[in-house]
């Protein structure tokens, strides 16, 4: 019996020590995967050396641990030199030639270079400053910009259309272009890309190499493999409105969503954030004549020299220019189309002249006939020859005829032998500005819901709510120039623009937490209690040892340092280079770097420690900087209280 008990109690022995050393074999395995994917993900030089240059270049790939390794095919072209720029800054500080060679078609050879015509006395995120060599006068500011055959340009703009510009030459320091050429480089090449990529979504930039005064870009096609830049896949880009029909038209077709939707999850509680706008619009256009009444067909059309007069000319007015024989009819007929009756100010029958009898008709209907007594359609009650040509001068009120639509003007002449006819309308317009306005409001049918709530609103720039409170701000009426030429106007309103953002919600089914809530409230350090219902509903409670293997020591934080580089403010605004506006242009650059394993600080090129390696907490200080910056660039609003 003792013996039994003694085997008993070895065993037990060895199999708690194999477990420890299982624990310990686990965990040195863990950490030592976790060391091998920190090495290869740790930052974005990681990510971008180890997968997402290869990825795109169409190089071998390694897993974490390095024992296998393939080589993907996700870019349809790829080119090692992509692009290539070529900076030579000159004696005055300027970049006095830069010169840019592309890969076109990414067939391996250059096939487009663009010298830059002018100095770079400034780099911009999108563009740069040409100056007067080695000043800041006589500036000019150029923008990349890709042209109707994917070529590459420059669009010169205001410095508005600029973005993040400094200053290099040499009326901001000496040798600042040569001494920070790495980065001059990188800021040139990164607004060339940018341009390059918007305009066509299928490029994708894999690596970036310096050297010396040169930067070099890997490139790779990667959306599509499409020759044709204009895809399908981009156009939510230049109508981002269209997505939400085009998701909700393909959700209604794919089974897997609507499964998904009449799942408990699908039918249970969310919440959607909705942007709208409401927008009032004012459309200005001058007026001319022809715009409010003009001749469809038939008859002749002049204009006064008064500009707001139109006249209608009907029939055959040349001298003895119809032969009726005996007796003929002649008829003539004239369509007028009328846009716009209410900028009719007259409408006349100024004159006419005839040979022998004339009649005048509008929609058919008689307004005038020459001798009165002829009022039948067909031939006159006399003898046709009257022997001369008659004219008259009426006047004649025609404006109750001429409303929105099409009308004919019917002038019948009866002739005996030789005769003629001519009879002449008479429009005057009203030709002010057109003014029209309007109010879309895109929010109706969220302001409608009673599932959505207003959580931000914006009115011309001024926030009105934030986080669903309103702030108690409300912008003066605005006054706006609007209108071509003559018909520029100036309106004020309450609003142009409104800015919205709503959160909608629906009912949510809560979820069963009871048996979770079992467990915690049931278990201990030791002990795992659960509690599992069964089909019919019964509850079967039970319990076994349980215990956490040993987690091991990890530090408090990751030590990191804080370090600082000398920096000249060369940034440029439209008043000048902001150095020049300052006492001590001289300033500091920080930066934040992750010790290495034997709290080295790894310092950068120029940089000198602040801060040694430990657990920093710069946290109000950052603060207080993000502050100074949001309240530095808020409006100033003046206020006055009654006293």
């Amino acid at each position: 019996m003792i013996r039994r008990l003694t085997a008993l109690a070895l065993a037990g022995t060895i199999l708690a020590s194999a477990a420890h050393c299982r624990a310990q074999d686990m965990n040195a395995r863990a950490q030592a995967a976790a060391g091998a994917s920190r090495t290869k993900t740790s930052d974005s030089d990681a990510l971008q050396g180890n997968y997402l240059t290869p990825g795109l270049a169409g190089q071998a790939i390694t897993t974490i641990d390095g024992s296998r390794s393939f080589t993907p095919n996700i870019a349809c072209q790829k080119t090692a030199t992509f692009l290539e720029l070529i900076a030579q800054p000159s004696a005055t500080g300027d970049i006095g030639a830069l010169r840019i060679a592309r890969d076109k078609d990414m067939d391996g050879t250059f096939d487009e270079t663009l010298n830059v015509p002018v100095p770079l006395s400034g780099i911009c995120a999108n563009g740069f400053v040409s100056c007067d060599p080695g000043s800041w006068n006589g500036c000019r500011y150029f923008k990349w910009d890709v042209g109707a055959a994917q070529e590459l340009t420059l669009s010169e703009v205001g410095l508005t259309q600029l973005a993040g510009c400094y200053c290099i030459n040499n009326s901001c320091g000496t040798n600042l272009a040569w001494a920070n050429l790495a980065s001059v480089l990188k800021d040139l090449g990164g607004g060339v890309i940018g341009a390059l990529t918007t305009a066509d979504a299928r490029v994708g930039i894999a690596q970036a190499s310096i050297d010396g005064p040169v930067i070099r870009y890997t490139g790779a096609q990667t959306t599509a493999c499409s020759s044709n830049p204009a895809l399908a896949q981009t156009s939510y880009k230049a109508n981002p409105t269209a997505l939400q029909g085009d998701a909700f038209a393909a959700s209604q077709g794919s089974p897997v969503f609507q499964s998904l939707v009449a799942s408990p999850a699908g039918i249970g509680k969310g919440a959607e954030n909705r942007s709208c706008a409401i927008r009032r619009t004012v459309t200005i256009r001058e007026v001319r004549p022809e715009d409010v009444i003009q001749v469809t067909s038939g008859g002749y059309v002049s204009s006064s020299s008064a500009g707001d007069t139109i006249e209608f000319l009907t029939g055959s007015p040349g001298d003895n220019t119809l032969y009726g024989g005996s007796c003929t009819l002649f008829d003539f007929r004239m369509t007028i189309h009328v846009e716009d009756a209410s900028r009719l100010k007259k409408v006349t029958l100024p004159y006419y002249f005839f040979d022998d009898w004339l009649q005048l008709r509008i929609d058919g209907r008689l307004v005038l006939s020459d001798p009165s007594s002829w009022t039948g359609s067909s031939y006159p009650p006399g003898a046709c020859e009257r022997k001369t040509t008659w004219y008259g001068y009426p006047d004649l009120d025609l404006k109750p005829w001429f409303t929105n639509g099409d009308h004919e003007i019917w002038a019948r002449v009866a002739v005996g032998g030789a005769g003629e006819l001519s009879a002449l309308v008479r429009a005057v317009v009203d030709t002010s500005c057109a003014v029209s306005e309007a109010v879309t409001d895109g929010c109706l049918g969220n302001a409608g819901d009673p599932t959505c709530s207003l959580v931000d609103e914006t009115v011309d720039d001024v926030i009105t709510f934030r986080n669903g409170v309103a702030t108690g701000l409300k912008p003066l009426p605005q006054t706006r120039t609007l209108g071509p030429g003559a018909c520029s106007i100036s309106l004020t309103r309450d609003f142009w623009e409104r800015d919205r953002r709503y959160q909608c919600t629906a009912s949510i089914a809560a979820p069963d937490l009871s048996r979770s809530a079992y467990i915690i409230d049931h278990s201990t350090e030791t002990l795992l209690a659960d509690r599992i219902v069964a089909k019919d509903g019964t509850l079967t409670a039970t319990t076994r040892p349980f215990a956490l293997p040993d987690r091991g020591s990890v530090p408090a934080c990751e030590a990191i340092c804080k370090t600082r580089a000398p920096k000249v403010n060369a940034d440029a605004a439209l008043d000048g280079v902001v150095g020049d506006r300052q006492n001590d242009p001289n300033g500091w650059d920080s930066f934040f770097h992750a010790c290495s394993a034997d709290y080295v600080c790894p310092l950068g090129t120029g940089e000198e420690l602040v801060t040694d390696c430990g657990c920093l907490d710069d946290f109000p200080e950052a603060a207080a900087m993000m502050q100074t910056v949001r309240l530095g660039g808020a409006d100033i609003i003046c206020t006055a209280t009654a006293q």
